[in-house]
């Protein structure tokens, strides 16, 4: 954990090829591809109180537009209150899930080197701890999976 003062005015990589996360987002990305996926994964510490961006690398395998891509990540996640698509051009901003349980995605396809980038911002005290804590359980009492989470969380 690192307090403001020593990310303010500055920027930084941290747990490069040793964060813990790392083998849990493999685990997971082997389960859905059912292939064994290896990561690169370097965190960044911001100078922000709220917010976590991520930008990944996905080496695609055939010819993709990003269109495509777009109307796949709107149909896998059409149903799930938390998470917003942006449309092509756009691409998400911390400030936009700051003190809220959303994480918004932004998908593009780079033609020059058949790579898929995605961006991702949430707010890391909400979605990224409390929010998602109340999300799941939620889910597992049977209650409305949004239940508690539709107001904006205000400190730090």
């Amino acid at each position: 954990m690192y307090s403001f003062c020593e990310v303010n005015e500055s920027f930084r990589a941290y747990g490069v090829a040793t964060h813990r996360h790392t083998p849990e987002i493999e685990q997971e990305l082997s389960a859905i591809t059912g292939k064994g996926i290896t990561v690169n994964f370097t965190p960044h510490l911001l100078p922000v109180n709220r917010g976590l961006l991520t930008t990944i690398y996905c080496p695609l395998t055939k010819k993709s537009e990003t269109e495509d891509i777009l109307e796949h990540y709107k149909k896998t996640y059409r149903n799930e209150p938390f998470i917003r698509v942006y449309d092509e051009g756009q691409l998400p901003d911390i400030r936009n899930v700051r003190g809220t349980n959303f994480c918004d995605i932004g998908p593009k396809v780079n033609q020059r080197t058949g790579t898929l980038v995605v961006v991702t911002v949430i707010d890391n005290l909400m979605k990224g701890a409390s929010g998602q804590a109340v999300q799941n359980m939620n889910i597992m009492m049977g209650f409305e999976e949004t239940e508690g989470l539709g107001l904006l969380a205000s400190l730090p």
